[in-house]
């Protein structure tokens, strides 16, 4: 079986909640711990790349994550990303050849019981392993090409182009 490999960036999918500041912050990668849980068949690794919301990312952050993701042996790639800028980075990825990456995150933080992270990350692992080489976005249920997507703000969820 080939191996995933999973880069975290931050984003929602994320962030913990500081009682004593009363905000929230992007916190260390959840991915670790949600995956730890299950009785997964599927071989990965994550490398942690960035800890920032997704509306922070420059093009520099953008960058480190297409240098991780194009040095990366793997040819089947998961990005855990903000979903503000998820269509942006997704874009910049494009020219990688040879790999199927899907970006994923989550409208809610991982750790809420209410949070969509654990569903949008299994159906990006599912679509990983079985999408021809290309950049797509799983979110609100679909797989997205990216560029043939985007994020609805009134209704919470991502949308196909008209």
């Amino acid at each position: 079986m080939e191996n995933i490999l999973i880069l975290t960036t931050g984003g929602t999918i994320d962030k913990i909640y500081f009682d004593a500041n009363s905000t929230y912050e992007v916190g260390p990668p959840n991915i670790s711990t949600l995956l730890a849980e299950l009785n997964l068949s599927i071989s990965y690794r994550i490398i942690p790349v960035l800890r920032k919301d997704s509306l922070d990312l420059t093009d520099n952050d953008r960058q480190l994550i297409y240098n991780q993701a194009a040095a990366g042996e793997e040819t089947r790639i998961l990005i855990t990303h903000g979903t503000d800028t998820m269509i942006e980075t997704g874009t910049a990825l494009q020219t990688i050849p040879g790999k199927t990456i899907v970006l994923t995150g989550a409208l809610q933080p991982a750790l809420f019981k209410t949070s969509d992270a654990l569903f949008n990350i299994g159906c990006g692992l599912a679509a990983v392993q079985t999408l021809d080489s290309g950049v797509y976005i799983a979110m609100s249920g679909r797989i997205f090409e990216c560029g043939k997507v985007q994020k609805n703000h009134r209704t919470h969820r991502f949308e196909p182009l008209d």
